[in-house]
């Protein structure tokens, strides 16, 4: 790794990956129907991308949902199946995450003080464990475009309370990149592909387009086209 990537790290509005704890907090298919600021499938390819990415870069990952078996109903199966290491800790009927003991004695056992936050919906879910760890030193980046709220103004207002309390708002492509840190390592390319298959899908067209670019430069022309020249095809 380049001493530019190490002393990126090192960079407290940055998030080192070594320091990193993953909080994906109730992605809930109830809760997903209150959202008004961000498309379902959007949010839900976000959430996805996170767990993955968490997974790639071996980031302790912990979810939690509220009351799943209420109208709020259970976790999207895809964080779990995407990140099978992501450790689930059930609440006692506590809205604010930070308000159940086994959450925080987990985060505080993996030694680490920096947690990336989604949740559902964005200005509860994200916002009240946010603020609490940030007010006992951890540094919080909240993923705004992975979580979801039910009003675009809720959602203004949590972004101003939440940065005025130190938390740094951030989003998905960002996470993953700061996660990826340089193209020049093994996994590179899973990182590409979680890229594409979960925030850039048009990415892919461009990415087939050099593929088949290189394919010419190996074996040459598909299409043998002849070359009009005083009304003669050359062949």
């Amino acid at each position: 790794m380049s001493k530019q990537i190490v002393k990126g790290h090192n960079n407290k509005w940055m998030i080192n990956p070594a320091d990193a704890v993953m909080l994906l907090i109730d992605h809930q298919s109830g809760l997903f129907q209150l959202v008004r600021d961000i498309d379902q499938p959007t949010l839900r390819a976000h959430a996805s991308c996170l767990a993955k990415v968490a997974y790639l870069g071996k980031i302790p990952t912990f979810t939690t949902a509220s009351v799943p078996d209420g109208p709020n109903g259970p976790l999207i199966p895809e964080i779990h199946r995407l990140n099978p290491d992501a450790v689930y800790i059930p609440r006692t009927g506590q809205i604010n995450a930070w308000d159940n003991p086994a959450w925080v004695e987990a985060i505080e056992k993996t030694g680490r003080k920096t947690l990336i936050v989604a949740g559902t919906l964005t200005s509860v879910c994200m916002a009240f464990p946010s603020l609490c760890a940030v007010e006992e030193g951890y540094k919080a980046f909240c993923v705004i475009d992975a979580s979801g709220n039910w009003s675009k103004m809720a959602t203004d207002i949590t972004l101003a309370r939440v940065t005025q309390a130190g938390a740094m708002p951030t989003d998905t492509y960002a996470v993953l990149a700061e996660i990826m840190s340089t193209w020049n390592r093994p996994d590179a390319m899973e990182f590409a592909e979680t890229m594409v298959d979960y925030i850039v899908p048009p990415y892919r067209a461009l990415m087939e387009s050099y593929d088949k670019a290189q394919d010419v430069q190996k074996v040459g022309h598909e299409t043998k086209l002849g070359v009009w020249r005083d009304g003669e095809t050359k062949k």
